[in-house]
């Protein structure tokens, strides 16, 4: 019993200090998705009044813009992914793989090639270890990322999106991240990037009953374009990083309160344990001194006959 008693405090130290961790990785993830959320509050309106622009040029105009006018026939298209560098979040990557992989099966039963960019180390690994092709990859900046670092992701898929396709070119550009809805609800979802859907721009951008404003361009429509749209997809990218760091701190939150709450419990359950053991030892200890003492006072009592 004084074995099983020994396991029973030492699981119960062991799991104690993994609970602190956990304790200690929950209230840190919750300080940084508050901060998160502000970053995508911040980041809203800039994204709207852009789109609002884009929208504006590109239904006020009759440029044909490679990067609002659908290919006849698309033949490629570029799917890229936001995951995070660190895992301890539940099905926070796993959901955005699948709803990648899903992406991409879709775009190839149409016909098209797709190329894969990927940002964050867990979905990188995830590719990596089933032998897939990265067209290429961006780590390190998934919890904090910055305007920059948008930029740096959308330079190469700009450059590509406004390329031939013979050339190595893409007819259409897809993300697919987290989008965060609460603290207890995050939705991976997909979105076409470009082409531009300027039906489905307009109506998000302007509020129902609104009319459109016309407006002259200067120098022209197509400079206008050349010009506004990188931004527009540098704020989307940045404002999807944000959405998906805010979802990854929410996931890690929730998922180290449960690590945590499964923690008190296991201590709890082996507590009684080590009670009982404790018990159960106690009473085999009076088992045997009364059993010694008994043994002892009828060998005393024959020694007297």
């Amino acid at each position: 019993m004084g074995a099983q008693l020994r396991v029973y405090k030492r699981r119960i130290r062991s799991v104690t200090a993994t609970k602190k961790i956990t304790k200690a990785m929950e209230m840190i993830a919750a300080s940084r998705v508050v901060k998160a959320q502000r970053k995508v509050a911040a980041s809203t309106p800039y994204a709207q009044e852009l789109t609002r622009a884009v929208t504006a040029v590109g239904t006020g105009s009759n440029t044909k813009h490679p990067l609002t006018t659908e290919a006849d026939h698309p033949a490629r298209a570029a799917v890229l992914l936001l995951t995070s560098d660190r895992g301890l979040a539940g099905a926070f990557n796993s959901n955005a793989i699948k709803a990648a992989e899903q992406l991409t099966e879709r775009l190839e039963r149409e016909g098209k090639q797709v190329d894969t960019y990927i940002v964050g180390r867990r979905g990188v690994a995830h590719y990596n270890f089933r032998e897939r092709t990265i067209s290429e990859s961006w780590t390190g900046f998934t919890d904090e990322p910055t305007y920059a670092d948008a930029k740096t992701v959308a330079a190469p898929l700009i450059e590509v999106i406004e390329r031939e396709t013979a050339d190595g070119g893409v007819d259409e550009l897809h993300i697919v991240y987290t989008e965060f809805v609460s603290m207890m609800t995050q939705t991976a979802i997909d979105s076409r990037l470009l082409p531009l859907r300027l039906d489905e721009v307009a109506a998000e951008a302007a509020p129902k009953g609104e009319i459109m404003p016309l407006y002259d361009f200067e120098p022209s429509a197509e400079d206008v374009l050349d010009a506004l749209l990188p931004r527009y997809v540098e704020s989307r990218i940045y404002n999807a990083l944000l959405q998906s760091a805010a979802s990854k701190h929410a996931a890690t939150r929730r998922a180290m309160k449960s690590a945590t709450d499964n923690a008190g419990e296991l201590i709890n359950t082996l507590s009684r344990l080590a009670n009982a053991a404790r018990q159960a030892e106690i009473t085999q200890e009076i088992s045997e001194i009364v059993g010694g003492a008994s043994a002892l006072a009828d060998a005393t009592a024959g020694s007297d006959r």
